[in-house]
């Protein structure tokens, strides 16, 4: 089956089994899926009955797609995302997001746990992405363009919306939300990152790190999207500190973080 049909399949999937028509999406990352429990008239539908969806098997990924309520607008929540260390090409990982363009949407906010490679940050901060390094040696719109989405060669100069990051920024300030803003570098995974890896994160310019975001924002900006990035700190990168890294360690700063993490969504919802 070719891309297009796989898509409009499950568009037409969820179009059936919603009447809510949103036009802002979330993809919640490791440990923040549990936003989508705040959603009102959530109707939820588990990716592994969505035609042609791919099912995450990460841990902190439930799978499963969410419509309902949130600041008075329309939601689709993804709880969970498909990475590209778990065997499938950019191109199949990202068929979620395309869906979601296909029923509508038109805003997505993207949202992962990172590892901090700038030394100022501190486990448990939020940082907006202002821009990525694409370090994953992949790219999700390889192969035939999708002429009904977007150009071949698409722009790649403000994927993450100047204009919402300045909003976004200033309501965040207003609520006394700390919020770092900085460059997310993607790495393929699903070993963290090595100590040397780190140092030339540092110098290429890199401010946190991580195994997913980046195909996702490349397929919602050539589907003509505005986007939004939040990385959740919840660990130093490798040789920060003295110690390793471990999954728990994510899941619990994710968990630590939790209150203020909703806020800054909820936030981030009312600005756009």
């Amino acid at each position: 089956m070719e891309i297009e049909e796989k898509i409009n399949a499950a568009a037409a999937y969820l179009l059936e089994h919603t009447t809510q028509r949103p036009t802002i999406g979330l993809v919640l990352g490791s440990g923040l899926g549990d936003f989508a429990d705040t959603l009102t008239d959530a109707v939820r539908i588990p990716f592994s009955q969505i035609p042609n969806f791919p099912v995450p098997t990460a841990p902190g990924h439930a799978g499963a797609l969410v419509f309902g309520k949130k600041q008075g607008k329309d939601v689709v929540v993804l709880q969970g995302r498909i990475h590209f260390y778990e065997g499938l090409p950019q191109r199949e990982i990202t068929l979620p997001v395309r869906v979601l363009a296909a029923i509508g949407v038109k805003q997505l906010i993207l949202t992962n746990a990172a590892g901090g490679v700038n030394m100022a940050y501190h486990p448990g901060d939020l940082m907006l992405i202002a821009d990525h390094i694409n370090y994953s040696f992949s790219n999700p719109l390889i192969g035939p363009n999708l002429e009904g989405f977007g150009p071949r060669f698409p722009d790649a100069s403000d994927i993450y919306t100047a204009q919402l990051r300045t909003a976004i920024k200033s309501a965040a300030a207003e609520a006394g939300i700390p919020l770092q803003e900085g460059v997310y570098m993607m790495f393929s995974g699903p070993s963290y990152e090595t100590p040397a890896e780190i140092r030339m994160a540092r110098v290429l310019g890199a401010d946190a790190v991580g195994m997913s975001t980046v195909p996702e924002a490349l397929v919602a900006a050539h589907c003509g999207l505005q986007v939004v990035g939040i990385s959740c700190i919840t660990n130093m990168a490798a040789g920060v500190l003295p110690r390793k890294l471990v999954h728990e360690e994510v899941m619990e700063t994710a968990a630590r973080v939790h209150d203020t993490f909703q806020q800054l969504l909820e936030l981030v919802l009312a600005v756009i």
